[in-house]
């Protein structure tokens, strides 16, 4: 299913494809130097409280988003921030269009575990810090199944007041293409009560997927209002998430399609 015209696509033509090169090699060169050096900071954090990891980690995302805009001239505006809710908390059902929304949600939904794969962790530095930030780690060699190993650990971190981030198309999806919705993260919200808040973006135009040279531009972001899980099916939920989700798309990338001034 597609529902954007790549080709209608209106990002900043006024930089070469040359100097846009040597930015994205002067943000990968800077960010990696980054991850490397608050990677030891993470990991010296670990006789303390998992929220100190988190703060050093959000720290982290606000350099890199930083780094992102003054090298890359890549930015991003937020719709629906008030949707986000103060004292209660859980499963972020996210877009996934690019590398940019992984660094993102962490920094407005505090303290959110990752759902990976336990060899995730094993990745130098990267890997390192992700383990630091205990998120739910599936192993594939375990007599029990991965939607069960989910539930028993989401739940429990949803019971400590963690956020809990869920990409249901499962992997980065291009521009303009939608992915197959997993009912992961809506059978969590059912089995839990927990609420879900969807979130639409179109970080893929100017992060594109597998694309080293970054485009400059300004990524929208929605938050989508809370969808209650209590008494409700995982297929409902995860259909109201994906409709929402969906049409919030529509309209965003129908701004990105008009000409400046419409």
């Amino acid at each position: 299913m597609s529902y954007l015209n790549q080709e209608k696509i209106m990002i900043d033509k006024s930089y070469s494809q040359v100097a846009l090169f040597f930015r994205s090699v002067l943000f990968l060169i800077l960010s990696n130097a980054a991850i490397i050096i608050y990677c030891f900071f993470v990991i010296a954090a670990l006789p303390f409280p998992l929220r100190y990891r988190h703060a050093i980690i959000r720290h982290f995302f606000r350099l890199f988003m930083f780094m992102l805009k003054t090298i890359c001239l890549i930015d991003y505006e937020i719709e629906g921030i008030e949707n986000v809710p103060k004292n209660r908390n859980g499963i972020v059902l996210s877009k996934h269009q690019s590398t940019w929304e992984t660094f993102f949600i962490p920094m407005y939904f505090h303290d959110p575990a990752a759902i990976a794969k336990r060899e995730l962790l094993w990745i130098p530095f990267f890997g390192w810090g992700l383990a630091a930030s205990k998120p739910i780690t599936i192993n594939r060699s375990s007599k029990t199944s991965a939607m069960q190993q989910i539930i028993k650990k989401g739940k429990e971190y949803l019971d400590a007041g963690r956020w809990i981030m869920v990409f249901p198309e499962g992997t980065r999806m291009p521009v303009g293409v939608v992915g197959h919705y997993k009912l992961g993260g809506a059978r969590l919200a059912s089995a839990t009560g927990y609420p879900v808040v969807p979130v639409a973006h179109n970080a893929g135009i100017y992060w594109p997927k597998r694309k080293f040279i970054k485009n400059p531009g300004t990524i929208r972001v929605v938050i989508g209002p809370l969808i209650e899980s209590k008494g409700k099916e995982a297929e409902d939920i995860l259909n109201e998430a994906k409709t929402w989700i969906e049409n919030t798309m529509t309209r965003i990338n129908r701004l990105v399609d008009e000409p400046p001034g419409k």
